[in-house]
Protein backbone atom coordinates (compact mmCIF):
# COMPACT_ATOMS: atom_id res chain seq x y z
CA UNK A 1 0.00 0.00 0.00
CA UNK A 2 1.66 3.31 -0.75
CA UNK A 3 -0.26 6.21 1.20
CA UNK A 4 -1.09 9.42 -1.08
CA UNK A 5 0.45 12.78 -0.17
CA UNK A 6 -3.42 14.06 1.05
CA UNK A 7 -3.87 10.89 3.30
CA UNK A 8 -0.37 11.01 4.87
CA UNK A 9 -0.96 15.07 5.84
CA UNK A 10 -4.59 13.04 7.01
CA UNK A 11 -2.56 10.90 9.04
CA UNK A 12 0.24 13.17 10.41
CA UNK A 13 -2.69 15.20 11.65
CA UNK A 14 -4.34 12.58 13.13
CA UNK A 15 -7.16 11.70 10.35
CA UNK A 16 -8.63 8.59 9.25
CA UNK A 17 -6.43 5.70 8.44
CA UNK A 18 -6.57 4.01 5.44
CA UNK A 19 -6.98 0.23 5.48
CA UNK A 20 -8.06 -2.36 7.79
CA UNK A 21 -7.22 -1.77 11.61
CA UNK A 22 -5.17 -4.08 13.71
CA UNK A 23 -6.53 -4.35 17.13
CA UNK A 24 -4.27 -7.19 19.09
CA UNK A 25 -3.67 -7.55 22.99
CA UNK A 26 -4.90 -3.77 23.77
CA UNK A 27 -2.94 -2.02 20.70
CA UNK A 28 -5.32 -0.92 18.67
CA UNK A 29 -6.08 1.68 16.38
CA UNK A 30 -9.18 2.89 14.97
CA UNK A 31 -10.80 5.75 12.53
CA UNK A 32 -7.13 7.58 13.19
CA UNK A 33 -7.17 7.63 17.18
CA UNK A 34 -4.93 5.44 19.02
CA UNK A 35 -4.56 3.60 22.10
CA UNK A 36 -2.87 5.89 25.56
CA UNK A 37 0.87 4.94 26.15
CA UNK A 38 1.56 1.16 26.79
CA UNK A 39 2.94 0.44 30.49
CA UNK A 40 4.24 -2.99 30.33
CA UNK A 41 7.00 -2.19 33.01
CA UNK A 42 6.73 -5.20 35.88
CA UNK A 43 3.58 -7.39 33.83
CA UNK A 44 6.11 -9.45 32.20
CA UNK A 45 7.79 -11.94 34.64
CA UNK A 46 11.54 -11.52 33.64
CA UNK A 47 12.40 -15.51 34.21
CA UNK A 48 14.11 -16.79 30.80
CA UNK A 49 17.57 -16.31 30.78
CA UNK A 50 19.42 -14.22 27.98
CA UNK A 51 20.14 -16.19 24.85
CA UNK A 52 23.79 -15.08 23.88
CA UNK A 53 23.46 -15.69 19.70
CA UNK A 54 26.40 -17.63 18.91
CA UNK A 55 29.48 -16.35 17.39
CA UNK A 56 29.79 -17.59 14.10
CA UNK A 57 32.27 -20.07 13.11
CA UNK A 58 34.90 -18.91 10.37
CA UNK A 59 37.26 -20.99 7.77
CA UNK A 60 40.80 -19.12 6.60
CA UNK A 61 41.63 -20.28 2.89
CA UNK A 62 44.55 -20.38 1.50
CA UNK A 63 44.36 -17.07 0.36
CA UNK A 64 43.98 -15.59 4.02
CA UNK A 65 40.39 -14.28 3.57
CA UNK A 66 38.07 -15.51 6.82
CA UNK A 67 35.51 -16.80 5.18
CA UNK A 68 31.61 -17.05 7.16
CA UNK A 69 28.31 -18.89 5.86
CA UNK A 70 24.87 -17.89 6.24
CA UNK A 71 21.52 -19.01 5.45
CA UNK A 72 18.72 -17.29 5.67
CA UNK A 73 15.76 -19.78 6.70
CA UNK A 74 11.91 -19.71 7.77
CA UNK A 75 11.05 -20.82 11.34
CA UNK A 76 8.98 -20.80 14.32
CA UNK A 77 9.40 -20.06 17.98
CA UNK A 78 7.29 -20.01 20.73
CA UNK A 79 7.56 -16.41 22.37
CA UNK A 80 4.61 -16.76 24.25
CA UNK A 81 3.59 -19.83 26.19
CA UNK A 82 1.63 -22.22 24.15
CA UNK A 83 1.21 -20.05 21.20
CA UNK A 84 4.01 -20.05 18.10
CA UNK A 85 5.15 -17.23 15.84
CA UNK A 86 6.26 -17.82 12.34
CA UNK A 87 9.69 -16.75 11.68
CA UNK A 88 12.81 -15.93 9.77
CA UNK A 89 16.66 -16.47 10.58
CA UNK A 90 20.24 -17.13 9.83
CA UNK A 91 21.28 -20.70 10.39
CA UNK A 92 18.72 -21.27 12.65
CA UNK A 93 14.41 -20.40 14.14
CA UNK A 94 15.19 -16.54 14.31
CA UNK A 95 17.94 -13.75 14.60
CA UNK A 96 21.38 -15.17 13.43
CA UNK A 97 24.94 -15.73 14.95
CA UNK A 98 27.52 -12.87 15.74
CA UNK A 99 30.22 -12.49 12.86
CA UNK A 100 33.59 -10.98 14.09
CA UNK A 101 36.28 -9.54 12.31
CA UNK A 102 39.44 -8.43 13.09
CA UNK A 103 40.78 -4.37 11.06
CA UNK A 104 42.83 -5.18 8.27
CA UNK A 105 41.36 -8.72 7.37
CA UNK A 106 39.78 -9.98 4.24
CA UNK A 107 36.51 -11.87 4.95
CA UNK A 108 33.98 -13.61 2.64
CA UNK A 109 30.60 -14.10 3.86
CA UNK A 110 28.95 -17.01 1.66
CA UNK A 111 24.91 -15.64 1.58
CA UNK A 112 22.89 -18.08 0.67
CA UNK A 113 18.75 -18.13 0.52
CA UNK A 114 16.11 -21.17 1.98
CA UNK A 115 13.65 -18.50 1.91
CA UNK A 116 10.60 -18.79 -0.34
CA UNK A 117 11.26 -14.99 -1.12
CA UNK A 118 14.20 -13.16 -2.29
CA UNK A 119 16.18 -11.33 0.21
CA UNK A 120 19.71 -9.56 0.17
CA UNK A 121 22.23 -9.21 3.34
CA UNK A 122 23.24 -6.00 3.75
CA UNK A 123 26.28 -5.30 6.14
CA UNK A 124 24.86 -2.10 8.15
CA UNK A 125 27.63 0.54 8.87
CA UNK A 126 30.67 -1.51 7.00
CA UNK A 127 32.75 0.28 4.78
CA UNK A 128 32.98 -1.89 1.78
CA UNK A 129 32.70 -1.46 -2.37
CA UNK A 130 29.14 -1.09 -3.47
CA UNK A 131 28.56 -4.25 -5.09
CA UNK A 132 29.18 -5.85 -1.76
CA UNK A 133 27.06 -3.77 0.22
CA UNK A 134 24.13 -6.00 0.09
CA UNK A 135 21.60 -3.47 -0.40
CA UNK A 136 18.54 -3.91 -2.80
CA UNK A 137 20.66 -4.67 -6.27
CA UNK A 138 22.40 -7.54 -5.08
CA UNK A 139 19.30 -9.61 -4.60
CA UNK A 140 19.64 -13.22 -3.87
CA UNK A 141 16.48 -15.36 -5.25
CA UNK A 142 15.54 -18.28 -3.60
CA UNK A 143 17.78 -21.14 -3.36
CA UNK A 144 20.35 -18.92 -4.53
CA UNK A 145 23.35 -17.47 -3.22
CA UNK A 146 25.79 -14.31 -3.00
CA UNK A 147 29.39 -14.21 -1.76
CA UNK A 148 31.11 -10.55 -0.95
CA UNK A 149 34.71 -10.80 -0.06
CA UNK A 150 35.50 -7.14 1.19
CA UNK A 151 38.94 -5.90 3.00
CA UNK A 152 37.72 -4.53 6.83
CA UNK A 153 39.06 -0.72 6.74
CA UNK A 154 37.54 0.79 9.81
CA UNK A 155 37.74 1.29 13.36
CA UNK A 156 36.77 -0.96 15.90
CA UNK A 157 32.91 -1.25 16.10
CA UNK A 158 29.58 -2.86 16.63
CA UNK A 159 27.71 -3.28 13.54
CA UNK A 160 24.55 -5.29 11.92
CA UNK A 161 23.53 -7.63 9.42
CA UNK A 162 20.24 -7.86 8.02
CA UNK A 163 18.21 -8.06 4.67
CA UNK A 164 17.22 -5.04 2.50
CA UNK A 165 14.94 -5.95 -0.41
CA UNK A 166 13.10 -2.72 -2.11
CA UNK A 167 10.14 -3.15 -1.00
CA UNK A 168 9.94 -5.87 1.21
CA UNK A 169 12.37 -5.11 4.42
CA UNK A 170 10.45 -4.44 7.46
CA UNK A 171 9.11 -7.83 7.13
CA UNK A 172 12.17 -9.87 6.59
CA UNK A 173 14.06 -7.74 9.53
CA UNK A 174 10.57 -7.84 12.04
CA UNK A 175 10.26 -11.84 11.26
CA UNK A 176 13.95 -11.81 12.88
CA UNK A 177 16.32 -11.62 10.02
CA UNK A 178 19.15 -9.90 12.02
CA UNK A 179 23.11 -10.55 13.32
CA UNK A 180 25.83 -8.51 15.02
CA UNK A 181 28.65 -8.06 12.84
CA UNK A 182 31.80 -7.18 15.53
CA UNK A 183 34.74 -5.22 14.52
CA UNK A 184 37.89 -5.52 16.63
CA UNK A 185 41.28 -3.29 16.40
CA UNK A 186 44.39 -2.62 18.16
CA UNK A 187 43.36 0.89 19.69
CA UNK A 188 39.63 -1.17 21.64
CA UNK A 189 42.39 -3.97 22.41
CA UNK A 190 44.88 -2.19 24.33
CA UNK A 191 41.93 -0.43 26.68
CA UNK A 192 40.64 -2.41 30.11
CA UNK A 193 37.11 -2.94 28.73
CA UNK A 194 34.96 -5.93 29.20
CA UNK A 195 35.61 -8.17 26.09
CA UNK A 196 34.68 -11.53 26.93
CA UNK A 197 31.72 -12.44 24.92
CA UNK A 198 28.84 -13.62 26.60
CA UNK A 199 30.12 -12.77 29.86
CA UNK A 200 30.96 -9.36 30.58
CA UNK A 201 30.31 -8.38 26.93
CA UNK A 202 26.76 -8.89 25.91
CA UNK A 203 24.98 -8.40 22.74
CA UNK A 204 21.59 -6.81 23.62
CA UNK A 205 19.50 -7.41 20.00
CA UNK A 206 15.67 -5.26 20.78
CA UNK A 207 12.67 -6.37 18.67
CA UNK A 208 9.40 -5.27 19.14
CA UNK A 209 6.69 -7.44 17.75
CA UNK A 210 3.23 -7.24 17.32
CA UNK A 211 1.39 -10.56 18.52
CA UNK A 212 -1.61 -11.69 18.42
CA UNK A 213 -3.19 -14.15 21.27
CA UNK A 214 -2.65 -16.61 19.14
CA UNK A 215 1.21 -15.67 18.53
CA UNK A 216 0.79 -14.68 14.88
CA UNK A 217 2.91 -11.80 13.96
CA UNK A 218 0.50 -8.88 12.67
CA UNK A 219 1.49 -5.94 10.72
CA UNK A 220 -0.03 -2.49 11.94
CA UNK A 221 -2.03 -0.37 9.68
CA UNK A 222 -2.29 3.36 9.61
CA UNK A 223 0.45 3.97 11.58
CA UNK A 224 2.93 6.83 10.47
CA UNK A 225 6.14 5.06 11.66
CA UNK A 226 5.19 1.63 10.52
CA UNK A 227 3.93 -1.34 13.30
CA UNK A 228 4.62 -1.01 16.89
CA UNK A 229 5.12 -4.33 18.54
CA UNK A 230 2.98 -4.78 22.26
CA UNK A 231 5.52 -7.67 22.45
CA UNK A 232 9.44 -6.99 23.47
CA UNK A 233 11.83 -9.83 22.22
CA UNK A 234 16.07 -9.38 23.28
CA UNK A 235 18.40 -11.71 21.94
CA UNK A 236 14.53 -13.85 20.34
CA UNK A 237 14.03 -14.19 24.35
CA UNK A 238 10.68 -12.89 25.88
CA UNK A 239 11.21 -11.87 29.35
CA UNK A 240 15.26 -12.47 29.87
CA UNK A 241 17.48 -12.23 32.53
CA UNK A 242 21.24 -12.43 32.65
CA UNK A 243 23.26 -13.68 35.44
CA UNK A 244 26.08 -10.87 35.75
CA UNK A 245 29.42 -12.37 37.20
CA UNK A 246 31.44 -9.20 37.21
CA UNK A 247 31.57 -6.11 38.49
CA UNK A 248 30.68 -3.81 35.28
CA UNK A 249 29.27 -5.49 32.16
CA UNK A 250 29.42 -3.97 28.77
CA UNK A 251 26.08 -4.03 26.25
CA UNK A 252 26.32 -3.91 23.20
CA UNK A 253 22.55 -2.93 22.31
CA UNK A 254 20.82 -3.07 18.92
CA UNK A 255 17.72 -1.44 17.92
CA UNK A 256 16.67 -4.04 15.48
CA UNK A 257 12.59 -2.91 15.83
CA UNK A 258 11.09 -1.39 12.46
CA UNK A 259 9.61 1.69 14.07
CA UNK A 260 9.85 1.64 18.01
CA UNK A 261 12.37 4.30 19.67
CA UNK A 262 13.23 3.06 22.41
CA UNK A 263 14.95 5.59 25.46
CA UNK A 264 16.96 2.65 27.87
CA UNK A 265 17.77 3.58 31.31
CA UNK A 266 18.54 1.89 34.93
CA UNK A 267 15.17 0.76 36.74
CA UNK A 268 17.07 2.66 39.63
CA UNK A 269 18.09 5.54 38.03
CA UNK A 270 21.77 4.78 37.85
CA UNK A 271 23.94 5.95 35.13
CA UNK A 272 24.88 4.06 31.65
CA UNK A 273 28.42 4.72 30.73
CA UNK A 274 28.24 4.86 26.83
CA UNK A 275 31.67 4.15 25.23
CA UNK A 276 30.61 3.60 21.43
CA UNK A 277 28.16 4.85 19.06
CA UNK A 278 26.90 2.83 15.20
CA UNK A 279 30.67 3.32 14.23
CA UNK A 280 33.02 2.57 16.89
CA UNK A 281 34.15 3.85 20.40
CA UNK A 282 34.03 7.64 21.79
CA UNK A 283 36.54 9.60 22.29
CA UNK A 284 36.16 9.46 26.33
CA UNK A 285 33.01 7.75 28.17
CA UNK A 286 29.75 9.65 28.74
CA UNK A 287 27.88 9.29 31.99
CA UNK A 288 24.08 9.71 31.16
CA UNK A 289 20.70 8.80 32.52
CA UNK A 290 19.28 7.46 29.30
CA UNK A 291 20.60 6.11 25.57
CA UNK A 292 17.87 7.07 23.28
CA UNK A 293 17.98 4.64 20.22
CA UNK A 294 16.17 4.90 16.78
CA UNK A 295 15.84 1.69 14.43
CA UNK A 296 19.45 0.65 13.16
CA UNK A 297 21.19 2.98 16.10
CA UNK A 298 23.83 0.68 18.20
CA UNK A 299 24.96 1.80 21.48
CA UNK A 300 27.87 0.37 23.55
CA UNK A 301 27.32 1.21 27.62
CA UNK A 302 28.81 0.02 30.64
CA UNK A 303 26.82 -0.77 33.99
CA UNK A 304 28.40 -1.17 37.26
CA UNK A 305 26.60 -3.79 39.72
CA UNK A 306 26.98 -4.52 43.24
CA UNK A 307 27.17 -8.26 44.92
CA UNK A 308 23.43 -10.01 44.62
CA UNK A 309 21.57 -6.80 43.47
CA UNK A 310 19.00 -6.34 40.53
CA UNK A 311 18.30 -3.98 38.48
CA UNK A 312 16.38 -3.89 34.95
CA UNK A 313 17.08 -2.06 31.64
CA UNK A 314 14.32 -0.72 30.53
CA UNK A 315 12.67 1.69 27.96
CA UNK A 316 11.23 4.99 29.28
CA UNK A 317 9.82 7.94 27.86
CA UNK A 318 12.20 10.07 25.95
CA UNK A 319 12.07 13.53 24.80
CA UNK A 320 10.72 14.43 21.26
CA UNK A 321 9.37 17.69 21.07
CA UNK A 322 5.17 17.46 21.58
CA UNK A 323 4.44 14.87 19.17
CA UNK A 324 1.51 12.68 19.28
CA UNK A 325 3.08 9.89 21.44
CA UNK A 326 0.31 7.56 20.97
CA UNK A 327 1.48 7.61 17.23
CA UNK A 328 5.18 7.06 17.51
CA UNK A 329 5.16 5.21 20.61
CA UNK A 330 7.26 7.66 22.93
CA UNK A 331 5.51 7.10 25.89
CA UNK A 332 5.43 3.90 26.09
CA UNK A 333 7.28 1.68 28.89
CA UNK A 334 9.05 -1.47 28.83
CA UNK A 335 11.14 -3.96 30.88
CA UNK A 336 14.11 -4.77 28.31
CA UNK A 337 16.31 -6.91 30.58
CA UNK A 338 16.70 -7.97 34.65
CA UNK A 339 20.48 -7.83 35.48
CA UNK A 340 20.96 -10.26 38.52
CA UNK A 341 24.39 -9.93 39.79
CA UNK A 342 26.04 -12.66 41.69
CA UNK A 343 26.49 -12.88 45.49
CA UNK A 344 30.38 -12.32 44.56
CA UNK A 345 31.33 -10.27 41.61
CA UNK A 346 34.83 -10.61 39.68
CA UNK A 347 36.34 -7.15 40.23
CA UNK A 348 36.38 -5.16 36.64
CA UNK A 349 39.01 -2.04 35.73
CA UNK A 350 37.69 1.45 35.98
CA UNK A 351 35.95 2.34 32.86
CA UNK A 352 39.19 4.45 31.07
CA UNK A 353 38.85 8.55 30.91
CA UNK A 354 39.97 8.48 27.39
CA UNK A 355 38.83 5.98 24.66
CA UNK A 356 40.00 6.62 21.30
CA UNK A 357 41.13 9.35 19.03
CA UNK A 358 38.30 10.36 16.95
CA UNK A 359 40.09 12.15 13.84
CA UNK A 360 37.37 15.51 13.29
CA UNK A 361 36.88 15.79 9.43
CA UNK A 362 37.44 19.25 8.25
CA UNK A 363 34.98 21.71 6.91
CA UNK A 364 37.53 23.34 5.04
CA UNK A 365 38.45 20.02 2.98
CA UNK A 366 34.72 20.06 1.89
CA UNK A 367 34.50 20.14 -1.74
CA UNK A 368 30.21 20.09 -1.66
CA UNK A 369 27.36 20.59 0.30
CA UNK A 370 23.90 18.44 -0.73
CA UNK A 371 20.52 19.35 1.47
CA UNK A 372 17.96 16.46 1.82
CA UNK A 373 14.40 17.36 2.67
CA UNK A 374 12.62 13.89 4.84
CA UNK A 375 9.00 14.27 4.23
CA UNK A 376 6.03 12.22 4.40
CA UNK A 377 8.01 8.55 2.90
CA UNK A 378 9.97 10.85 0.33
CA UNK A 379 13.08 12.46 0.14
CA UNK A 380 13.43 15.93 -1.57
CA UNK A 381 9.72 15.15 -3.08
CA UNK A 382 11.21 11.97 -4.69
CA UNK A 383 10.34 8.57 -4.10
CA UNK A 384 13.12 5.23 -4.49
CA UNK A 385 13.41 4.65 -8.21
CA UNK A 386 15.87 1.49 -8.45
CA UNK A 387 16.91 2.91 -11.69
CA UNK A 388 17.68 6.25 -11.01
CA UNK A 389 21.46 7.37 -9.71
CA UNK A 390 20.32 11.16 -7.07
CA UNK A 391 23.67 12.07 -6.09
CA UNK A 392 27.48 11.52 -7.85
CA UNK A 393 29.92 11.68 -5.31
CA UNK A 394 33.31 11.50 -6.54
CA UNK A 395 36.21 9.55 -4.64
CA UNK A 396 38.08 11.07 -1.94
CA UNK A 397 35.90 14.01 -1.24
CA UNK A 398 34.86 15.32 1.72
CA UNK A 399 31.07 16.54 1.79
CA UNK A 400 28.47 17.94 4.16
CA UNK A 401 25.40 16.89 3.91
CA UNK A 402 22.12 19.07 5.15
CA UNK A 403 19.34 16.68 6.60
CA UNK A 404 16.08 18.27 7.89
CA UNK A 405 13.50 16.21 9.00
CA UNK A 406 10.16 18.27 7.58
CA UNK A 407 6.95 16.28 9.20
CA UNK A 408 5.71 18.74 11.72
CA UNK A 409 6.33 16.64 15.45
CA UNK A 410 6.62 13.48 13.64
CA UNK A 411 9.78 11.25 13.37
CA UNK A 412 12.13 10.05 11.00
CA UNK A 413 15.93 8.80 10.83
CA UNK A 414 18.78 8.94 8.41
CA UNK A 415 21.28 6.04 7.21
CA UNK A 416 23.97 6.56 5.10
CA UNK A 417 25.40 3.33 3.21
CA UNK A 418 29.44 3.16 3.17
CA UNK A 419 30.82 5.68 5.13
CA UNK A 420 30.73 6.66 9.06
CA UNK A 421 29.87 10.35 9.23
CA UNK A 422 30.61 12.53 11.89
CA UNK A 423 27.40 14.91 13.28
CA UNK A 424 28.42 18.50 12.83
CA UNK A 425 25.69 20.82 14.15
CA UNK A 426 22.19 20.17 15.13
CA UNK A 427 20.22 22.97 14.62
CA UNK A 428 23.60 25.26 14.54
CA UNK A 429 24.60 23.67 17.88
CA UNK A 430 27.46 21.06 18.99
CA UNK A 431 26.12 17.83 19.42
CA UNK A 432 25.81 15.93 22.43
CA UNK A 433 28.77 14.11 23.66
CA UNK A 434 26.66 10.35 22.43
CA UNK A 435 26.16 11.90 18.88
CA UNK A 436 30.16 13.89 18.96
CA UNK A 437 31.87 10.20 17.28
CA UNK A 438 31.41 8.35 14.02
CA UNK A 439 27.88 7.26 13.09
CA UNK A 440 26.22 5.90 10.05
CA UNK A 441 22.37 6.30 11.53
CA UNK A 442 20.94 9.58 13.34
CA UNK A 443 17.49 10.15 14.71
CA UNK A 444 15.97 12.86 12.51
CA UNK A 445 14.01 15.23 15.30
CA UNK A 446 11.36 17.47 13.37
CA UNK A 447 12.17 20.58 11.96
CA UNK A 448 15.68 20.60 12.98
CA UNK A 449 18.52 20.85 10.76
CA UNK A 450 21.40 18.01 10.88
CA UNK A 451 24.54 18.90 9.14
CA UNK A 452 26.69 15.51 9.01
CA UNK A 453 30.36 15.56 6.96
CA UNK A 454 31.67 12.54 5.24
CA UNK A 455 34.75 11.28 3.63
CA UNK A 456 34.24 8.96 0.65
CA UNK A 457 37.40 7.12 0.22
CA UNK A 458 38.83 3.57 -1.09
CA UNK A 459 35.66 2.46 -3.43
CA UNK A 460 34.29 3.92 -6.58
CA UNK A 461 31.72 2.24 -9.01
CA UNK A 462 30.12 4.30 -11.68
CA UNK A 463 27.59 1.64 -12.44
CA UNK A 464 26.63 0.32 -8.43
CA UNK A 465 24.96 2.51 -6.24
CA UNK A 466 24.93 2.95 -2.16
CA UNK A 467 21.63 3.96 -0.57
CA UNK A 468 20.87 6.49 1.96
CA UNK A 469 17.73 6.16 3.28
CA UNK A 470 15.18 6.70 6.70
CA UNK A 471 15.29 3.21 8.96
CA UNK A 472 12.45 3.18 9.84
CA UNK A 473 11.66 0.39 7.90
CA UNK A 474 7.81 1.04 6.54
CA UNK A 475 8.96 4.24 5.90
CA UNK A 476 11.77 2.61 3.41
CA UNK A 477 9.76 -0.01 1.91
CA UNK A 478 7.17 3.06 0.87
CA UNK A 479 10.22 4.39 -0.79
CA UNK A 480 11.58 6.76 1.34
CA UNK A 481 15.56 6.29 -0.21
CA UNK A 482 17.80 7.57 -2.56
CA UNK A 483 21.08 6.02 -4.74
CA UNK A 484 24.25 7.70 -4.98
CA UNK A 485 27.47 6.36 -6.81
CA UNK A 486 30.98 7.15 -5.83
CA UNK A 487 32.95 7.78 -8.84
CA UNK A 488 36.74 8.64 -10.12
CA UNK A 489 37.61 11.98 -11.13
CA UNK A 490 35.82 13.36 -14.50
CA UNK A 491 33.76 9.70 -15.09
CA UNK A 492 30.17 9.71 -15.58
CA UNK A 493 27.69 7.29 -13.54
CA UNK A 494 26.04 4.28 -15.16
CA UNK A 495 22.22 4.20 -14.38
CA UNK A 496 21.75 0.90 -12.12
CA UNK A 497 19.85 -2.31 -14.77
CA UNK A 498 17.21 -3.04 -12.16
CA UNK A 499 19.22 -6.05 -10.66
CA UNK A 500 22.49 -3.92 -10.89
CA UNK A 501 24.54 -6.33 -11.86
CA UNK A 502 26.37 -5.04 -15.31
CA UNK A 503 29.19 -6.94 -16.87
CA UNK A 504 32.51 -5.73 -15.45
CA UNK A 505 31.04 -7.24 -12.20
Amino acid sequence: MRLSRRTMLGLMAGGTAVGTAAVVSGCSFAGGAFDGPRDEVGQVPLTTPLAIPPLAPSEMDDDGVRTFALTARPGSREFLPGTTTATMGYDGDYLGPTLRAKRGEQVRVRARNELDAETTVHFHGMHLPAIMDGGPHQRIPPGGERTPTWAIRQHAATLWYHPHPHGATEGQVTAGLAGLFILDDDEEAALDLPRDYGVDDVPVIVQDMLLGDDGASRRENGRFVGTLGNTLIVNGIYGPYLDVTTQRVRLRILNASGARIYGFEMSDGRDLVQIASDGGLLAAPHATRQVVLSPAERAEVIVELQPGETVVLRSEPYEFDDGPGGMIGRDDRFDVLELRAAATLTPSPAVPAALAAVEKLRVEDVTQERSMEFSGTSINGQDMDMGRIDEVVTIGATEIWNVRNDNGSLPHNVHVHDVQFQVLTIDGAAPPPPLAGWKDTVLLLPEVEYRLIMRFTDYADPAVPYMYHCHLLWHEDQGMMGQFVVVEPGQEPIPPTDDGAHAHH
